[in-house]
């Protein structure tokens, strides 16, 4: 019994510490891009507001009222940490690098979230105290993903969105 529990261990070990073909990893920045934008749908991981929001085109993301910014404007995402397909991932340390993937979203509104009260009270004291407020929000619909190769951005600048600008807000 104690031969078969061994042998049997045994076996468990081997079948663990043997691999099956690894997946296909690239080193180069540029192989990585040429293979994601070979892809026909994908996503970015990106922060806004010192958050990451998993992020797909067209979406429409909530995030805490950005200060600057007005109904109609186009703003530029930088730090972005993940951009990703159905079969590939490409992941920065910590972010990827800005001419790499141009992603821009536009504020659809500013809106405010449902009313809040908050209620203090001394005991023995006689004294209550309620707080109402309404938490400000914007709201954000992501526009499409383009990915940049690094041969032909080397000869032109960088697409952008004609009406994209940088904030000096932590987007």
């Amino acid at each position: 019994m104690a031969v078969a529990l061994r042998s049997f261990r045994a076996l468990c070990a081997r079948s663990l510490s043997t691999t099956s073909t690894p997946s296909p990893t690239s080193t180069s920045l540029p192989s990585a891009v040429a293979l994601l934008k070979s892809q026909p749908s994908h996503y970015i991981v990106a922060s806004l507001h010192e958050r990451r929001y998993l992020l797909t085109p067209r979406d429409l993301l909530t995030v805490p009222r950005l200060k600057g910014v007005s109904v109609g404007d186009v703003i530029r995402l930088s730090k972005i940490h993940e951009l990703g397909s159905r079969d590939f991932t490409l992941r920065g340390d910590p972010t990827i690098p800005s001419e790499t993937v141009n992603v821009c979203a536009t504020v659809v509104e500013h809106t405010k979230g449902p009313m809040e009260v908050i209620h203090k009270k001394k005991r023995r004291k006689g004294y209550q105290k309620h707080i109402r407020h309404k938490q400000g929000y914007t709201r954000l619909r992501i526009g499409a993903i383009d990915i940049v190769d690094q041969k032909s951005s080397m000869l032109l600048p960088l697409p952008e969105h004609p009406e994209a600008q940088q904030y000096p807000i932590s987007v």
